[in-house]
């Protein structure tokens, strides 16, 4: 399926930078809670991530991410989540995120 250039641009998504995580034992499948500082303009948005095969909370603290931040709010057990983090799969299907090979001010949108 082809889109258009219009379609593209209504899917918002911005460089942030990772301020907690936190282990989501609560979650069905292996995640963790992400807070990510989207800049002054959007904030800090919350997302739940199924990454631990790759990161551990504490490495993420920092972490530069892109994130579709205008998807509607979901609720993921006891957790709400606010924006998707971005990823792509290794060789085995697990999830590595997505990052700028370079430092880029916070709330920046990808285009």
């Amino acid at each position: 399926m082809t889109i258009s250039f219009d379609d593209f641009m209504k899917v918002d998504i911005r460089c942030g930078r990772i301020t907690d995580a936190q282990p989501f034992p609560e979650a069905r499948k292996p995640a963790i809670k992400l807070w990510v500082d989207y800049g002054p303009d959007i904030g800090v948005k919350k997302s739940s991530a199924q990454i631990t095969v790759h990161y551990a909370p504490e490495e993420l603290i920092g972490k530069l991410v892109f994130g579709v931040i205008n998807f509607p709010p979901r609720q993921i057990g006891p957790f709400m989540s606010e924006a998707l983090v971005l990823g792509v799969p290794d060789e085995a299907g697990e999830v590595v995120l997505l990052t700028p090979d370079k430092d880029v001010p916070i709330g920046g949108r990808m285009f």
